[in-house]
Protein backbone atom coordinates (compact mmCIF):
# COMPACT_ATOMS: atom_id res chain seq x y z
CA UNK A 1 0.00 0.00 0.00
CA UNK A 2 2.97 2.33 0.41
CA UNK A 3 4.02 2.26 -3.08
CA UNK A 4 0.42 3.27 -3.96
CA UNK A 5 1.02 6.69 -1.95
CA UNK A 6 4.27 7.00 -3.20
CA UNK A 7 2.27 7.38 -6.88
CA UNK A 8 1.65 10.48 -8.66
CA UNK A 9 -1.90 12.66 -7.83
CA UNK A 10 -3.32 11.32 -11.48
CA UNK A 11 -2.29 7.99 -10.23
CA UNK A 12 -3.82 8.05 -6.86
CA UNK A 13 -7.12 9.42 -7.92
CA UNK A 14 -8.02 5.36 -9.12
CA UNK A 15 -8.01 4.51 -5.15
CA UNK A 16 -11.29 3.88 -3.87
CA UNK A 17 -11.26 6.16 -0.48
CA UNK A 18 -11.90 2.53 1.37
CA UNK A 19 -9.47 -0.16 0.32
CA UNK A 20 -8.64 -4.03 1.35
CA UNK A 21 -5.86 -4.28 3.26
CA UNK A 22 -3.95 -6.58 1.31
CA UNK A 23 -2.07 -7.82 4.25
CA UNK A 24 -5.35 -9.80 5.39
CA UNK A 25 -6.33 -7.73 8.01
CA UNK A 26 -9.11 -5.93 7.02
CA UNK A 27 -9.98 -2.14 5.11
CA UNK A 28 -8.15 0.36 5.33
CA UNK A 29 -8.98 3.46 4.81
CA UNK A 30 -6.94 6.10 2.54
CA UNK A 31 -7.88 9.12 4.52
CA UNK A 32 -6.97 7.78 7.96
CA UNK A 33 -4.79 5.16 8.14
CA UNK A 34 -2.05 5.87 5.76
CA UNK A 35 0.46 8.72 6.50
CA UNK A 36 0.74 11.66 3.76
CA UNK A 37 3.67 11.22 1.53
CA UNK A 38 6.01 14.05 3.05
CA UNK A 39 5.49 11.76 6.66
CA UNK A 40 6.52 8.63 4.53
CA UNK A 41 9.35 10.51 3.08
CA UNK A 42 10.53 12.61 5.64
CA UNK A 43 9.73 15.30 3.72
CA UNK A 44 7.10 18.36 4.24
CA UNK A 45 3.97 17.40 2.75
CA UNK A 46 3.52 17.43 -1.11
CA UNK A 47 5.12 15.56 -3.75
CA UNK A 48 7.63 18.26 -5.34
CA UNK A 49 10.83 19.09 -3.20
CA UNK A 50 13.26 21.59 -4.54
CA UNK A 51 11.40 21.96 -7.69
CA UNK A 52 12.13 18.07 -8.26
CA UNK A 53 9.90 14.90 -8.01
CA UNK A 54 10.21 12.70 -4.50
CA UNK A 55 8.40 9.66 -6.04
CA UNK A 56 10.95 7.54 -7.58
CA UNK A 57 7.90 4.86 -8.63
CA UNK A 58 7.01 4.89 -12.10
CA UNK A 59 3.56 7.02 -13.20
CA UNK A 60 3.21 3.69 -15.31
CA UNK A 61 3.77 0.85 -12.37
CA UNK A 62 1.17 3.07 -10.27
CA UNK A 63 -1.74 2.93 -12.64
CA UNK A 64 -1.45 -0.75 -13.18
CA UNK A 65 -1.27 -1.36 -8.99
CA UNK A 66 -4.51 1.34 -9.01
CA UNK A 67 -6.20 -1.04 -11.42
CA UNK A 68 -5.61 -4.20 -9.59
CA UNK A 69 -6.70 -2.36 -6.51
CA UNK A 70 -9.71 -1.57 -7.57
CA UNK A 71 -10.50 -4.34 -9.07
CA UNK A 72 -9.91 -6.28 -6.14
CA UNK A 73 -11.99 -3.93 -3.92
CA UNK A 74 -15.04 -4.39 -6.08
CA UNK A 75 -15.11 -8.28 -6.07
CA UNK A 76 -14.61 -8.34 -2.58
CA UNK A 77 -17.09 -5.93 -1.68
CA UNK A 78 -19.56 -7.78 -4.14
CA UNK A 79 -18.98 -11.09 -2.58
CA UNK A 80 -19.04 -9.67 1.34
CA UNK A 81 -22.64 -8.18 0.78
CA UNK A 82 -24.56 -11.15 -0.65
CA UNK A 83 -26.13 -12.71 1.87
CA UNK A 84 -29.28 -15.60 1.12
CA UNK A 85 -31.69 -16.47 3.54
CA UNK A 86 -34.17 -19.64 3.51
CA UNK A 87 -36.60 -21.25 5.25
CA UNK A 88 -35.47 -24.80 7.13
CA UNK A 89 -37.14 -27.56 5.13
CA UNK A 90 -36.70 -25.64 1.55
CA UNK A 91 -35.32 -27.03 -1.43
CA UNK A 92 -32.37 -24.16 -2.70
CA UNK A 93 -30.85 -23.81 -6.12
CA UNK A 94 -27.76 -21.73 -6.69
CA UNK A 95 -26.30 -20.38 -10.15
CA UNK A 96 -22.96 -20.13 -10.49
CA UNK A 97 -22.97 -16.51 -11.17
CA UNK A 98 -23.02 -16.22 -14.92
CA UNK A 99 -21.84 -19.28 -16.29
CA UNK A 100 -24.26 -21.21 -17.85
CA UNK A 101 -25.94 -24.52 -17.17
CA UNK A 102 -23.77 -26.57 -18.95
CA UNK A 103 -20.47 -25.36 -17.68
CA UNK A 104 -18.37 -27.48 -15.75
CA UNK A 105 -17.69 -26.09 -12.85
CA UNK A 106 -17.01 -26.74 -8.37
CA UNK A 107 -18.74 -25.91 -5.67
CA UNK A 108 -17.82 -25.71 -2.16
CA UNK A 109 -19.45 -25.14 1.26
CA UNK A 110 -16.96 -23.46 4.39
CA UNK A 111 -13.92 -24.52 1.91
CA UNK A 112 -15.17 -27.79 1.25
CA UNK A 113 -15.91 -29.52 -2.14
CA UNK A 114 -19.55 -30.42 -2.19
CA UNK A 115 -20.34 -34.02 -3.88
CA UNK A 116 -21.15 -34.03 -7.74
CA UNK A 117 -24.23 -35.03 -6.79
CA UNK A 118 -25.64 -32.30 -5.36
CA UNK A 119 -25.34 -30.52 -8.63
CA UNK A 120 -27.50 -30.34 -11.85
CA UNK A 121 -25.28 -28.75 -14.51
CA UNK A 122 -23.58 -25.74 -13.31
CA UNK A 123 -26.18 -25.15 -10.51
CA UNK A 124 -25.90 -26.45 -6.93
CA UNK A 125 -29.27 -27.99 -5.37
CA UNK A 126 -29.67 -28.17 -1.78
CA UNK A 127 -33.03 -30.62 -0.80
CA UNK A 128 -34.82 -29.59 2.66
CA UNK A 129 -32.27 -27.80 4.37
CA UNK A 130 -31.70 -27.94 8.02
CA UNK A 131 -29.74 -25.27 10.57
CA UNK A 132 -26.30 -26.95 9.76
CA UNK A 133 -26.11 -26.11 6.18
CA UNK A 134 -26.10 -22.54 6.66
CA UNK A 135 -22.69 -21.04 5.55
CA UNK A 136 -20.81 -19.62 2.83
CA UNK A 137 -20.79 -21.35 -0.65
CA UNK A 138 -18.36 -20.54 -3.39
CA UNK A 139 -18.36 -21.88 -6.89
CA UNK A 140 -15.42 -22.18 -9.29
CA UNK A 141 -14.95 -22.23 -12.83
CA UNK A 142 -13.90 -25.84 -13.63
CA UNK A 143 -10.60 -25.83 -15.92
CA UNK A 144 -9.36 -22.11 -14.18
CA UNK A 145 -10.43 -22.50 -10.66
CA UNK A 146 -11.34 -19.13 -10.43
CA UNK A 147 -14.34 -17.96 -8.10
CA UNK A 148 -17.54 -16.87 -10.11
CA UNK A 149 -19.83 -16.77 -7.24
CA UNK A 150 -20.09 -16.86 -3.57
CA UNK A 151 -22.41 -16.60 -1.53
CA UNK A 152 -23.67 -16.80 2.33
CA UNK A 153 -26.56 -19.13 3.13
CA UNK A 154 -28.52 -18.40 6.54
CA UNK A 155 -31.37 -21.17 7.32
CA UNK A 156 -33.52 -20.08 9.61
CA UNK A 157 -37.33 -19.59 10.46
CA UNK A 158 -40.11 -16.67 9.96
CA UNK A 159 -40.83 -15.15 13.62
CA UNK A 160 -43.76 -16.27 15.48
CA UNK A 161 -46.02 -14.09 17.49
CA UNK A 162 -43.71 -12.57 20.04
CA UNK A 163 -44.69 -12.11 23.50
CA UNK A 164 -44.90 -8.44 24.91
CA UNK A 165 -45.70 -6.91 28.70
CA UNK A 166 -45.98 -3.94 29.91
CA UNK A 167 -45.27 -2.90 33.69
CA UNK A 168 -44.99 0.20 35.51
CA UNK A 169 -42.31 -0.44 38.38
CA UNK A 170 -41.81 3.29 38.93
CA UNK A 171 -44.98 4.97 39.07
CA UNK A 172 -46.01 7.77 39.01
CA UNK A 173 -42.86 8.59 36.30
CA UNK A 174 -43.98 5.85 33.65
CA UNK A 175 -43.71 2.31 32.69
CA UNK A 176 -41.46 0.31 30.50
CA UNK A 177 -42.46 -2.58 27.78
CA UNK A 178 -40.03 -5.73 27.08
CA UNK A 179 -40.65 -8.37 24.71
CA UNK A 180 -38.86 -11.82 23.47
CA UNK A 181 -40.16 -14.35 20.90
CA UNK A 182 -41.02 -17.57 21.92
CA UNK A 183 -38.75 -19.91 19.82
CA UNK A 184 -35.32 -18.61 17.98
CA UNK A 185 -35.78 -17.65 14.21
CA UNK A 186 -31.42 -18.64 13.76
CA UNK A 187 -31.31 -14.99 11.68
CA UNK A 188 -31.60 -11.33 12.48
CA UNK A 189 -34.68 -9.81 13.90
CA UNK A 190 -35.82 -6.29 13.74
CA UNK A 191 -38.40 -4.72 16.21
CA UNK A 192 -40.61 -1.67 16.14
CA UNK A 193 -42.68 -0.49 18.69
CA UNK A 194 -45.61 2.05 18.54
CA UNK A 195 -46.95 3.50 21.86
CA UNK A 196 -50.79 5.44 21.11
CA UNK A 197 -52.38 7.09 24.14
CA UNK A 198 -55.96 8.25 22.73
CA UNK A 199 -54.85 9.58 19.09
CA UNK A 200 -51.51 10.76 20.50
CA UNK A 201 -48.26 8.62 19.54
CA UNK A 202 -45.89 8.54 22.44
CA UNK A 203 -42.15 8.01 22.13
CA UNK A 204 -40.77 4.86 23.91
CA UNK A 205 -37.00 5.36 24.78
CA UNK A 206 -34.99 1.87 24.32
CA UNK A 207 -32.86 0.90 26.51
CA UNK A 208 -29.10 0.17 26.28
CA UNK A 209 -29.31 -2.82 28.18
CA UNK A 210 -30.98 -4.93 27.66
CA UNK A 211 -31.83 -4.68 24.09
CA UNK A 212 -35.41 -6.18 24.27
CA UNK A 213 -37.01 -2.89 26.37
CA UNK A 214 -38.34 0.86 26.16
CA UNK A 215 -39.02 3.54 28.38
CA UNK A 216 -42.11 5.58 28.16
CA UNK A 217 -43.17 8.31 30.68
CA UNK A 218 -46.31 9.59 31.40
CA UNK A 219 -47.90 12.78 29.67
CA UNK A 220 -50.54 13.04 31.92
CA UNK A 221 -51.49 11.12 35.28
CA UNK A 222 -54.97 9.47 36.19
CA UNK A 223 -55.89 9.60 32.85
CA UNK A 224 -58.72 7.00 31.84
CA UNK A 225 -57.96 7.18 28.47
CA UNK A 226 -56.49 3.42 27.42
CA UNK A 227 -52.91 3.07 25.83
CA UNK A 228 -51.93 0.91 23.45
CA UNK A 229 -49.10 -1.03 22.28
CA UNK A 230 -48.07 -2.74 19.10
CA UNK A 231 -44.90 -4.89 18.72
CA UNK A 232 -43.82 -5.64 15.25
CA UNK A 233 -40.81 -8.52 14.83
CA UNK A 234 -39.82 -8.89 10.81
CA UNK A 235 -36.84 -10.51 9.77
CA UNK A 236 -35.71 -11.91 6.23
CA UNK A 237 -38.39 -14.65 6.09
CA UNK A 238 -41.37 -12.89 7.41
CA UNK A 239 -43.12 -11.27 10.47
CA UNK A 240 -45.30 -11.27 13.14
CA UNK A 241 -47.42 -8.75 16.03
CA UNK A 242 -49.35 -8.71 18.72
CA UNK A 243 -50.70 -5.59 20.23
CA UNK A 244 -51.72 -5.02 24.51
CA UNK A 245 -54.32 -2.26 25.02
CA UNK A 246 -54.61 -1.43 29.18
CA UNK A 247 -55.16 0.98 31.45
CA UNK A 248 -52.77 3.30 33.55
CA UNK A 249 -53.68 1.56 36.45
CA UNK A 250 -53.44 -2.05 35.40
CA UNK A 251 -49.84 -2.43 34.78
CA UNK A 252 -48.83 -0.66 38.24
CA UNK A 253 -46.72 -3.56 39.80
CA UNK A 254 -43.79 -2.62 42.08
CA UNK A 255 -40.27 -4.53 42.28
CA UNK A 256 -39.84 -6.58 45.23
CA UNK A 257 -39.06 -5.51 48.90
CA UNK A 258 -34.75 -5.11 49.18
CA UNK A 259 -32.67 -6.02 52.56
CA UNK A 260 -35.17 -8.06 54.16
CA UNK A 261 -33.58 -9.64 57.24
CA UNK A 262 -34.97 -12.21 59.98
CA UNK A 263 -33.45 -12.04 63.75
CA UNK A 264 -34.25 -14.27 66.42
CA UNK A 265 -35.63 -12.00 69.46
CA UNK A 266 -33.61 -12.92 72.98
CA UNK A 267 -35.42 -15.17 75.91
CA UNK A 268 -38.55 -15.39 72.71
CA UNK A 269 -38.18 -19.00 71.42
CA UNK A 270 -41.51 -18.57 69.56
CA UNK A 271 -40.30 -14.65 68.15
CA UNK A 272 -38.46 -13.92 64.91
CA UNK A 273 -38.11 -9.98 64.04
CA UNK A 274 -38.63 -8.95 60.26
CA UNK A 275 -37.35 -5.63 58.59
CA UNK A 276 -36.97 -4.79 54.76
CA UNK A 277 -37.04 -1.52 52.83
CA UNK A 278 -38.86 -0.09 50.23
CA UNK A 279 -37.80 -1.00 46.72
CA UNK A 280 -35.36 1.40 45.62
CA UNK A 281 -37.26 1.95 42.21
CA UNK A 282 -40.41 3.38 43.41
CA UNK A 283 -40.19 6.70 43.19
CA UNK A 284 -42.40 8.39 46.05
CA UNK A 285 -43.04 6.37 48.79
CA UNK A 286 -44.70 9.06 50.83
CA UNK A 287 -47.34 9.72 48.17
CA UNK A 288 -47.68 6.57 46.97
CA UNK A 289 -47.60 4.55 50.22
CA UNK A 290 -46.92 0.85 49.65
CA UNK A 291 -48.24 -2.03 51.76
CA UNK A 292 -46.79 -5.15 52.02
CA UNK A 293 -47.86 -9.08 52.25
CA UNK A 294 -45.39 -11.32 54.44
CA UNK A 295 -45.29 -14.97 54.42
CA UNK A 296 -43.48 -17.83 56.25
CA UNK A 297 -43.11 -21.35 57.42
CA UNK A 298 -40.96 -23.72 58.92
CA UNK A 299 -38.93 -25.63 56.55
CA UNK A 300 -40.08 -28.78 58.10
CA UNK A 301 -43.46 -27.71 56.33
CA UNK A 302 -45.22 -27.04 53.00
CA UNK A 303 -47.81 -24.67 54.02
CA UNK A 304 -47.21 -21.36 54.77
CA UNK A 305 -48.98 -18.74 56.98
CA UNK A 306 -49.28 -14.85 55.59
CA UNK A 307 -49.62 -11.34 57.35
CA UNK A 308 -50.61 -8.25 55.54
CA UNK A 309 -49.50 -5.30 56.64
CA UNK A 310 -50.79 -1.78 55.66
CA UNK A 311 -47.90 0.48 56.61
CA UNK A 312 -44.23 -0.15 58.37
CA UNK A 313 -41.65 -1.98 56.84
CA UNK A 314 -41.05 -4.65 59.89
CA UNK A 315 -42.91 -7.46 61.55
CA UNK A 316 -42.72 -9.72 64.79
CA UNK A 317 -43.45 -13.57 64.03
CA UNK A 318 -45.21 -14.76 67.32
CA UNK A 319 -45.98 -17.94 66.62
CA UNK A 320 -42.68 -19.87 65.59
CA UNK A 321 -42.22 -23.03 66.58
CA UNK A 322 -39.28 -23.12 68.92
CA UNK A 323 -36.40 -24.35 67.81
CA UNK A 324 -36.79 -24.63 63.76
CA UNK A 325 -35.27 -22.83 60.95
CA UNK A 326 -38.07 -20.30 58.87
CA UNK A 327 -38.29 -19.54 55.22
CA UNK A 328 -39.20 -15.91 55.16
CA UNK A 329 -40.44 -13.72 52.13
CA UNK A 330 -42.15 -9.75 51.76
CA UNK A 331 -44.43 -8.65 48.33
CA UNK A 332 -45.46 -4.98 47.55
CA UNK A 333 -48.34 -3.26 46.15
CA UNK A 334 -49.56 0.28 46.00
CA UNK A 335 -52.20 0.82 48.43
CA UNK A 336 -54.78 1.39 46.02
CA UNK A 337 -53.84 0.44 42.36
CA UNK A 338 -52.21 -2.51 40.41
CA UNK A 339 -50.90 -5.36 41.54
CA UNK A 340 -48.55 -7.35 44.09
CA UNK A 341 -44.66 -7.41 43.20
CA UNK A 342 -42.79 -10.84 43.35
CA UNK A 343 -41.24 -12.43 46.18
CA UNK A 344 -38.41 -10.99 47.74
CA UNK A 345 -35.13 -12.84 47.86
CA UNK A 346 -35.88 -15.76 50.41
CA UNK A 347 -34.21 -15.41 54.45
CA UNK A 348 -33.64 -18.01 56.78
CA UNK A 349 -33.89 -17.33 60.44
CA UNK A 350 -34.48 -19.77 63.56
CA UNK A 351 -35.93 -18.20 67.20
CA UNK A 352 -34.02 -18.22 70.07
CA UNK A 353 -33.02 -21.16 72.17
CA UNK A 354 -31.62 -21.33 75.82
CA UNK A 355 -28.36 -22.43 76.06
CA UNK A 356 -28.01 -25.99 77.48
CA UNK A 357 -26.59 -25.81 81.37
CA UNK A 358 -23.24 -27.81 81.55
CA UNK A 359 -22.31 -29.40 85.23
CA UNK A 360 -19.00 -28.28 87.38
CA UNK A 361 -15.94 -29.72 86.76
CA UNK A 362 -15.81 -31.24 91.09
CA UNK A 363 -19.98 -33.00 90.25
CA UNK A 364 -18.70 -33.90 86.85
CA UNK A 365 -15.78 -36.13 89.13
CA UNK A 366 -17.67 -36.92 91.37
CA UNK A 367 -20.59 -38.68 89.35
CA UNK A 368 -17.43 -40.55 87.55
CA UNK A 369 -15.45 -41.73 90.18
CA UNK A 370 -18.82 -43.62 91.76
CA UNK A 371 -19.86 -44.70 88.50
CA UNK A 372 -16.35 -46.36 88.20
CA UNK A 373 -16.42 -47.73 91.47
CA UNK A 374 -19.90 -49.39 91.30
CA UNK A 375 -19.21 -50.91 88.00
CA UNK A 376 -16.33 -52.88 88.90
CA UNK A 377 -17.78 -54.80 91.92
CA UNK A 378 -17.87 -58.50 91.52
CA UNK A 379 -21.12 -60.52 91.41
CA UNK A 380 -22.35 -62.39 94.42
CA UNK A 381 -21.49 -66.10 94.16
CA UNK A 382 -23.17 -69.85 95.78
CA UNK A 383 -20.25 -72.00 94.23
CA UNK A 384 -19.24 -74.61 96.71
CA UNK A 385 -16.05 -74.82 95.10
CA UNK A 386 -14.61 -73.55 91.69
CA UNK A 387 -11.97 -75.65 90.10
CA UNK A 388 -11.33 -73.09 87.65
CA UNK A 389 -10.14 -70.61 91.11
CA UNK A 390 -8.31 -73.10 92.75
CA UNK A 391 -5.21 -74.19 91.67
CA UNK A 392 -3.16 -77.59 92.40
CA UNK A 393 -3.26 -81.13 93.77
CA UNK A 394 -3.89 -80.25 97.24
CA UNK A 395 -6.90 -77.98 96.27
CA UNK A 396 -8.93 -80.75 94.50
CA UNK A 397 -8.32 -83.29 97.34
CA UNK A 398 -10.02 -81.11 99.87
CA UNK A 399 -12.51 -80.55 97.72
CA UNK A 400 -12.82 -84.53 97.31
CA UNK A 401 -12.94 -84.45 101.48
CA UNK A 402 -15.57 -82.43 102.17
CA UNK A 403 -18.23 -83.75 99.72
CA UNK A 404 -17.50 -87.11 101.08
CA UNK A 405 -18.28 -85.95 104.38
CA UNK A 406 -21.47 -84.36 103.44
CA UNK A 407 -22.69 -87.73 101.73
CA UNK A 408 -21.88 -89.22 105.09
CA UNK A 409 -23.59 -86.52 107.17
CA UNK A 410 -26.88 -86.78 105.13
CA UNK A 411 -26.84 -90.60 105.39
CA UNK A 412 -26.76 -90.53 108.66
CA UNK A 413 -30.29 -89.30 108.63
CA UNK A 414 -32.36 -91.09 106.19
Amino acid sequence: MALLWNCSPWARQFIPSKTPDLSGEGWLSSQKSLPHVGEKLGTPQGLWTSGKMANPVPSAFCVVLAVVVVVYAQRHSQQESHIQYERVGADVTMKCGTMDWDSAVTWTANGTDIDESHLNGSYLILKNVDLTQSGQYSCYEGSSWHLKYQTYLRVGVPPKEPVLMCRSNNYPKGFYCSWHLPTPTYIPNSFNISVIHGTREMVCEKDVFPKNRCHIRYLQLFSTVKYKVTLTVTNALGKSSTTLTFDEFAIVKPDPPESVVAKPVPNNPRRLEVSWQNPSSWPDPESFPLKFFLRYRPLILDQWQHVELSDGTSHTITDAYAGKEYIIQVAAKDNDIGTWSDWSVAVHATPWTEEPKHLTTEAQITETTSTSTSSFMPPPTTKICDKGAVVGSGAVAVCWTAGLVLAAYGILFI
